[in-house]
């Protein structure tokens, strides 16, 4: 497989394809009882130096998935390599507390090892989200087999490189390179596999589910979002608007939790377009390796595309590109930031995820509708509200039906359970949650 640099547009690896994953499966199956009879802190050792090894080569992998993924060097640094670090500190916490099982009446209620997981991860922040997978599965004393996507493979490399460094045993981590069919379907089909892990498209879930029933493997999806960002009229609106923006055109809008709908009560509807607008404008494309660059070109040629076809069809549906259509470099997968307003909440823009830098400003009358329109796509992964009060924000935050509601730009918590409803998929990952997503309840009657 060849990996395209997607600012250069040049070839810069090939990657082998597995033929079968029977293998890596096999050896997962043989290491998976040793390895879950190690103790937590032993466990926990081996996954603390990986993260002290993936600190050490922290630049070196930035740069990396800014060749493999366009990312911008910045956004690479501090989220595509920081916040798996970030992972791995919170699992090694995990599992350096003692354990806590719990007694009801004459039951103790145990977590046992799920047993292999077979790990399916995607392009737009390829390491991230095999650690979110890799790190809980293995601190539960599972082991793992796993396939990063054909698009940005690199960094899965490296990971797995340093993980041999690192010393973890052989077949604990298992890497198998391909496309999503066939290796990707032949690791969702096995019969080895007890577990599936995966993170993409919701129609690649779907074939993933359907794959996996077939065994009645037990299946964990995190798929796609299309997150409203709820601005009440007491809110204030140039933060909300600002950080809104910042959210939707993070890694070029390749972000599952993007808040590519920005709900504005029809009071402060046009205040909000203007601050849109002149907040998106400084989203220049440029060259990802510079570090004043904001906008990096999508992964890939397809999703240029893709992405470019869906804004033909908001202006095809009556949507104003109220800004569009920028210069963009003449190489590279780019695609110039867009602001649509004057949205209908049931067209296609404000609908379907995009994964691209378009960002649909929708009006509502009064926060019951707000609330409505939030709520009425398929999707419900993220989400944002911004009020004049905590407490207002909260209450309305309780009415999405999502995943994960940031309140007034509150933080993202990697130690929070993340996941979406509906065809934004079901389990959960990160923290204490995402350590049990990897885990089969067991009670014992003493």
């Amino acid at each position: 497989m060849d990996v395209h640099n997607p600012a250069t547009e040049a070839v810069i690896a090939s990657v082998p394809v597995t033929p079968s994953v029977s293998p890596a499966v096999e050896a997962a199956r043989a290491a998976q009882p040793a390895w879950a009879a190690l103790s937590r802190a032993e466990r926990a050792a081996h996954l603390g130096r990986l993260r002290d090894l993936l600190a050490a080569h922290a630049d070196e992998l930035a740069a990396l998935i800014t060749a493999e993924m366009g990312t911008p060097i910045g956004v690479s640094r501090k989220v595509q390599v920081g916040l798996p670090l970030t992972v791995l500190s919170t699992m090694v916490a995990h599992l350096e507390r003692p354990l806590d099982e719990v007694q009801i009446g004459n039951s103790r209620i145990v977590r046992d090892p799920a047993g292999v997981v077979g790990a399916i991860t995607p392009w737009n922040y390829p390491l991230h989200q095999t650690v979110a997978k890799l790190a809980p599965a293995l601190a539960a004393g599972n082991t793992v087999v796993h396939k990063p996507s054909e698009v940005a493979p690199l960094s899965a490399l490296r990971l797995h490189e340093l993980a041999v460094e690192a010393g973890l045993p052989a077949g604990v981590y298992n890497l198998v390179t391909g496309y999503g069919d066939p290796t990707g379907a032949e690791l969702a089909g096995h019969p080895g596999i007890d577990l599936i892990s995966f993170t993409g498209s919701t129609v690649a879930g779907r074939k993933i589910a359907a794959a996996a029933a077939a065994n009645l493997t037990r299946v964990s999806l995190e798929l796609g979002g299309k997150s409203a960002n709820v601005i009440l009229p007491d809110a204030d609106h140039t933060a909300a608007v600002k950080v809104g923006v910042a959210n939707c055109y993070l890694n070029a809008g390749q972000t599952c939790t993007a808040w590519t709908r920005m709900l504005v009560h029809e009071s402060r509807y046009d205040e909000a377009v203007d601050l849109a607008v002149a907040a998106a404008a400084k989203y220049v494309p440029g060259d990802p390796t510079d570090p004043a660059t904001r906008l990096g070109p999508l992964a890939s040629a397809a999703q240029r595309d893709r992405v470019l076809s869906y804004v033909e069809r908001g202006v095809a549906d009556g949507a104003k590109m109220v800004l569009g259509g920028a210069d963009v470099p003449a190489t590279g997968y780019f695609v110039a930031p867009v602001v649509f307003a004057e949205v209908d909440p049931d067209s296609t823009v404000a609908q379907e995820e995009i994964f691209g830098p378009v960002l649909s400003i929708i009006r509502y009358r009064d926060e019951d509708d707000a609330v409505r329109i939030a709520n009425g796509t398929r999707y419900g992964l993220a989400g944002s509200v911004w009020a004049g009060s905590q407490e207002h924000g909260l209450a309305v935050a309780r009415r999405l039906r999502t995943g994960q509601v940031d309140v007034n730009g509150g933080a993202f918590n990697p130690l929070a359970p993340f996941g979406g409803i509906g065809h934004s998929g079901y389990g959960r990952e990160l923290g204490a949650f995402g350590y049990e997503e990897f885990t089969s309840v067991k009670a014992i009657q003493l």
